[in-house]
């Protein structure tokens, strides 16, 4: 019998972790100002499906074995880093642009994959899900509460990034952001930039 209550508490912490700013909603939001909904749907839809592979990877039990493992974990962040430093590159060429010379349906071919990608390499998201999934489920729990609970969170992270994705792409929040584009580009691969090099400094930092 599934535990409404637990389920509760996983999906509140669950909520806020995904909720707050971070690499992922920064990137979504971005790219629902500078190229509409769809471009950041299909963004939000690849950033869900790698969430859900580390929700898959923290339910087996599979995301105690790569904490366990320095090595692998050291090298997961190598890797998140270096693709976060990409994207703040990115982010600093379209800066340096006058006009944006990417357009929609560029960004929607592209940005399911990014989306997918910054997940995928981001070795935070599994000890996130290991710390969401620790709070709300105890080792008496059975394997259909676990599955209801990453379920449950795999579809609320995607209706977070659907919400940044419609709030972003709306003709004020375009408007506002074709005026001032070349900062917040700026601003982004800032931010970009210090959790890349952040993220690969943690790498070789003993713990």
């Amino acid at each position: 019998m599934l535990d409404i209550t637990s389920l509760g508490t996983v999906a509140a912490a669950f909520f806020v972790a995904a909720a707050s700013p971070g690499p992922a909603t920064i990137a979504v939001m971005t790219v629902s100002m500078s190229a509409g909904r769809a471009s950041g749907l299909c963004f939000g839809l690849g950033l869900s499906i790698g969430l859900a592979f580390w929700g898959i990877i923290a339910a087996t039990g599979l995301g105690a074995v790569l904490q366990a493992s320095s090595h692998a974990l050291s090298v997961l962040k190598v890797v998140g880093g270096v693709y976060l430093l990409w994207l703040a590159y990115g982010a600093a060429r379209s800066a340096s642009r006058p006009s944006a010379a990417i357009g929609a349906k560029a960004q929607r071919d592209s940005g399911f994959m990014r989306g997918l990608i910054l997940n995928l390499s981001n070795p935070k998201a599994v000890l996130a899900w290991m710390a969401t999934l620790a709070l709300g489920l105890g080792s008496g729990n059975g394997v259909w509460q676990v599955a209801s609970a990453t379920s449950l969170c795999v579809a609320l992270g995607f209706a977070i990034y659907a919400g940044y994705a419609f709030a972003f792409s709306t003709p004020g929040a375009m408007g506002v952001y074709g005026k001032v584009r070349r900062w917040v580009d700026g601003a982004v691969a800032g931010l970009f930039a210090l959790a890349g090099f952040g993220l690969i400094r943690s790498a070789f930092v003993r713990q």
